[in-house]
Parts: C-alpha cells; sequence; structure tokens
C-alpha cells in the first residue's frame, strides 16, 4: 500500500487558522470600524463615510499625553522587570539546589493563582495613606506614603503583576547554559563577570528577548492596573480605548486609539530590536575576526 506523504506545514494548519480567527480577523474588524465614525447619540458607529479623521483626533495634546505616559511606563516596567527578574532567575537556574528548583517555579506562579483584578485591589490597600506602609513609615516619625492614584503607584502593580512572565523564559535560559560552557571560560582565564558578560549573558539573549516581549506588549494594553492605582496621573491608552467602547459609545474613536497603540507597539519592538542589532554588531564582526584569525 502505497504512502501518501502530506507536507510539513500540515502540523502548522490548525494554529494558523486560529491566529486567523482570533486575532487577524478582529484586528481587521478594528481597523475597519476605525475609518468610521458616530452617526449620533445613541448609536455607537457608522462606516458608510470613510476617513482617517478619527487618527487626527487620537493625535490631539489631550490623547497625544495619554499615548506617551503609556510608552513611558511600557519601558519602565519592562526595564524594570528585568533588572529584578534577571538576578533572581539567575540564582534559581544556576545557583540553587536542583532539588529546590520544582518549588522555586511553584512559587513564582503562585501570584498567577489569584485573579488579575484581586491582585492589584491588594496593592491598592497596600499603598493607601492609610495601609501598613504609611502605619509603618508614620511609627518611625516619617511621612505617611501618598503615591496612590499616580504613575509610580502604577509602575508598582505592572511590576508585580507581569515580574513572573520576566523570570520564567529568563530561568529557562539560564538552565540551558552548560555547565562545561562556563567552567571552560574560567579554564581560560576569565574571571566571574567576565564570563557572564561574554558567555552566559549572550547565551540566554534568547530568553531575554522573549521576557521582554511578554511583559512589554501585554503592559502596554493593561487598563486594569492604571484604573484601580493610576487615576488620572496615570492613566493609560488601554483606559481610554475601554472608555470609548463602553461609556462614550464612540467605537471609531476608540477603535483608532487601538489601533494607533499596536503601531506604537510594533514601531518600539521594531526600535528596539534595530537598537540591540547595533549593539551588537562590534562583538560579531569581532568574533568573525577571531575565527577567520584561527582558520588561516
Amino acid at each position: 500500500m502505497r504512502r501518501v506523504r502530506l507536507p510539513g506545514f500540515i502540523l502548522a494548519v490548525p494554529a494558523w487558522l486560529w491566529l486567523l480567527a482570533f486575532f487577524v480577523a478582529p484586528v481587521l474588524v478594528v481597523f475597519w470600524y476605525s475609518l468610521g465614525y458616530k452617526p449620533g447619540l445613541f448609536a455607537t458607529h457608522a462606516n458608510d463615510k470613510l476617513s482617517l479623521d478619527r487618527y487626527a483626533e487620537v493625535l490631539t495634546p489631550t490623547f497625544f499625553d495619554t499615548f506617551w505616559n503609556t510608552l513611558w511606563i511600557g519601558i519602565a516596567g519592562t526595564l524594570l522587570c528585568f533588572l529584578i527578574g534577571a538576578p533572581v532567575a539567575y540564582w534559581m537556574a544556576l545557583k540553587a539546589p536542583a532539588r529546590m528548583k520544582g518549588l522555586l517555579i511553584a512559587l513564582v506562579l503562585v501570584p498567577f493563582w489569584t485573579n488579575f483584578l484581586v491582585r492589584t485591589i491588594g496593592w491598592m490597600v497596600i499603598l493607601s495613606p492609610e495601609g501598613w506602609i504609611s502605619h509603618a513609615l508614620q511609627a518611625v516619625g516619617l511621612a505617611p506614603l501618598d503615591i496612590l492614584y499616580t504613575r509610580p503607584a502604577v509602575l508598582f502593580g505592572v511590576v508585580y503583576n507581569y515580574l513572573p512572565l520576566m523570570i520564567l523564559p529568563l530561568f529557562v535560559a539560564f538552565d540551558r547554559v552548560e555547565l562545561s560552557v562556563r567552567e571552560a571560560s574560567k579554564d581560560l582565564g576569565a574571571n566571574r563577570w567576565r564570563t557572564f558578560a561574554r558567555v552566559t549573558f549572550p547565551l540566554a539573549r534568547p530568553g531575554i528577548i522573549v521576557g521582554a516581549l511578554l511583559v512589554y506588549i501585554p503592559l502596554m494594553g493593561d487598563y486594569i492596573t492604571a484604573t484601580v492605582l493610576g487615576g488620572a496621573k496615570g492613566n493609560m491608552v488601554g483606559q481610554l480605548v475601554a472608555s470609548q467602547f463602553q461609556t462614550a459609545q464612540n467605537w471609531a474613536l476608540g477603535s483608532a486609539m487601538a489601533v494607533m497603540l499596536i503601531l506604537i507597539i510594533l514601531g518600539s519592538v521594531a526600535l528596539m530590536a534595530g537598537i540591540i542589532w547595533l549593539l551588537a554588531l562590534p562583538m560579531r564582526m569581532r568574533n568573525r575576526v577571531t575565527i577567520q584569525e584561527v582558520a588561516a
């Protein structure tokens, strides 16, 4: 009986169909709505007259400040998650006892066992002027904590909510750096810091990139954290999009805001990828020269 060999891409067809149905199609619908307008007080949208006027509204100073604030919080939150998560992931992967790694991973995942909104409300209680941190500061003669409904409060919330998404990819990346590779670096005269900078860190770069994307992309669209902890001073684009759809019933303007947010995320990711490529270019050129010299 003759076997029929199917092409390899057939295995990926279900995933592509899923992405087309539940990602590409909704984004196209949102883009279509963004070309319309709000026809009346009780109507949500109309597309009989297509234009880019909604995008002109998005770029007004009032909305532009919110987009800038969102970009600032997204970059700062991702950087803080990396600065906090990298040492933790490095210790878990390379320093902690092997029998403890499963328990440590479970502890990192503990926050996900609680609802996202409940975790954020918990930070609202902690950061409030009547919270235990304020009471502790007043007990030692300091002023009470007064950062609730500000940008720093939003940073506290997003770092707490998204930190596990940074730690786990970094843990996997560091854990894959074999001990023999690091020992070979030390045998060649490199100290611990040089081994980390020239061997461990470059080999863990894919995990760093994945962790940054896993944190940055959902953080930019987060509106729960900004709504609960930020108030007017910590406003983010996700709040504007939600308010346009739920309160103002202006689906065209809300869709234009959503499309602009997607473009900002894609543009900033592409910009950072270009910067990383340029920063790594001298090292690649140096390695290429070294390989050529060895071959000669």
